[in-house]
């Protein structure tokens, strides 16, 4: 999959909602202080939404992360991996 079809052109009210609430999953203080600042963050270090695991996997391994031997869940697990409630995934490199 090439990276520009990976990413979106606006990051999503719900992907947006779940970084915010789940942010220090990823950070030790927290980026964003309102939803809006958080989609602000989102867009600006260029977050990607994917379909499934396998891509997630696909991202992180091109990212230069080693995910060979790791689980789904192990990959699910990962700091930078934010599932959404719709199945997809939200990545964001911190």
């Amino acid at each position: 999959m090439k990276e520009k079809e990976m990413k979106m052109d606006r990051i999503s009210d719900m992907a947006t909602a779940v970084f915010f609430a789940k942010q220090g999953q990823l950070f030790d203080e927290p980026v964003a202080e309102t939803e809006e600042e958080a989609r602000e963050f989102l867009e600006d270090c260029l977050a990607v939404v994917v379909p499934s695991i396998a891509q997630v996997r696909k991202y992180l391994d091109e990212s230069g992360m080693d995910v060979t031997g790791l689980t789904d869940e192990e990959v699910a697990d990962a700091a930078e991996v934010f599932a959404l409630p719709d199945g997809t995934f939200l990545i964001v490199e911190g």
